[in-house]
């Protein structure tokens, strides 16, 4: 068994994934739909989105209002969400969070080591945030990627079954 994916509302998944399938960002489903990047992130994201907001999706994705409401969906236009799928699309937006840190830590740090020459050139001082904050975001990158090895689904199982004295 793999890890399983944080609980969202199938509707929320099926809004990311019409979106992925299309190539667009977030920002693109946001200009297109009249919607905010804000509004959309907060959909993807698992937040209940207002009958407003999913009418807007629905026209943009030529499906029905009603489709992207219905936790079963049973038409060709509005395929349903695997298993598999909502555990990749779990995975990437963790993947996706990752990455949004690193370049937060890398410009942050970059324009307080500026700060740092200009005002103390002789004391270094950007170095303890950026070995603070760069531990957090290593730590961040190995749970995104599942490289900690008691934090990701295989550990759970085994915990698991050892409790329950029996496989899954």
């Amino acid at each position: 068994m793999t890890e399983e994916p944080e609980m969202a509302d199938e509707s929320q998944l099926l809004v990311q994934k019409l979106r992925v399938r299309r190539g667009w960002s977030q920002e693109q489903l946001a200009e297109v739909s009249g919607l905010s990047v804000r509004t959309i992130q907060r959909i993807e994201r698992g937040q209940t989105p207002s009958a407003e907001s999913l009418k807007a999706i629905a026209s943009v994705f030529e499906v029905d209002f009603t489709d992207l409401r219905e936790p079963q969906m049973e038409t060709a236009a509005s395929p349903r969400i695997s298993a598999d799928e909502t555990l990749a699309l779990t995975r990437v937006r963790k993947i996706k969070a990752f990455y949004m840190h690193l370049v937060q830590y890398c410009a942050v740090i970059t324009i307080m080591a500026v700060i740092n020459l200009l005002t103390h050139p002789r004391y270094f001082w950007v170095v303890w945030p950026a070995i603070g904050w760069g531990s957090a975001v290593l730590l961040h990158g190995l749970h995104a990627f599942d490289k900690v090895p008691f934090l990701n689904g295989e550990w759970e199982r085994r915990q698991v079954e050892k409790y329950l004295g029996r496989k899954l």
